[in-house]
């Protein structure tokens, strides 16, 4: 199939349009689009064709409870590492969407999967960690085409993840998604928008 530039320009504007969405409306994500989200992640390349992400759909509230905790604690320690109006800016911005989003995804990477035999990650191992990261993207910009929102809660500590969650030994914590509908939708990062962090294209080198 060749594509036109009607379908770049649709895919322009959804990446323009994804966000790391921290504010959820708390309606409930159908079904439907969650079935669609999970077979979107499917067409993510991945090496050797392992598909080595491991997804946990955390509904449990006890357990929510204790993603919260983690959070709380992993960002009074990320706090203070900052000082003065650094500080102040840090402590308000909003960095996670945990007490409403309405569905909430725990991300592992097997890293030692049957599948693939081993083929292309043999001197680098890290490509299975990098497949699971495209893998969430292609489900950030599929969630982008639903309306949907999805932020990723990076403030965690992943040993605790894994404990908390009772994962296999060779799941590696990669990633916690919140996602749902967004309260409003916004072209400018939250980052750049609160002055933390301008969104600036970087430029490739020549060698």
């Amino acid at each position: 199939m060749e594509f036109a530039s009607d379908h770049r320009s649709v895919l322009q504007e959804v990446l323009k349009w994804r966000r790391d969405t921290r504010h959820f409306k708390p309606d409930p994500v159908e079904s439907d689009v969650l079935a669609a989200l999970q077979a979107a992640m499917a067409l993510a390349p991945s090496v050797g064709n392992a598909r080595p992400w491991r997804v946990l759909q955390i509904e449990t509230p006890s357990l929510r409870a204790a993603v919260r905790a983690n959070f709380e604690a992993a960002n009074r320690e990320a706090a203070s590492l900052y000082e003065g109006e650094q500080a102040e800016a840090y402590g308000a911005l909003k960095l996670a969407g945990l007490d409403m989003a309405p569905v909430q995804l725990a991300i592992f990477t097997e890293i030692a999967p049957v599948e693939g035999h081993g083929l292309g990650r043999q001197t680098m191992p890290e490509t299975l960690r990098q497949s699971t990261a495209m893998a969430i993207h292609t489900l950030w910009l599929t969630a982008r085409t639903h309306n949907l929102g999805l932020g990723m809660v990076s403030i965690l500590d992943p040993d605790a993840m894994t404990r908390l969650l009772d994962v296999p030994q060779s799941w590696e914590f990669s990633a916690y998604l919140c996602l749902g509908y967004p309260e409003f939708h916004d072209d400018t990062p939250l980052l750049h928008r609160a002055g933390w962090q301008e969104n600036t294209p970087t430029d490739w080198q020549r060698r």
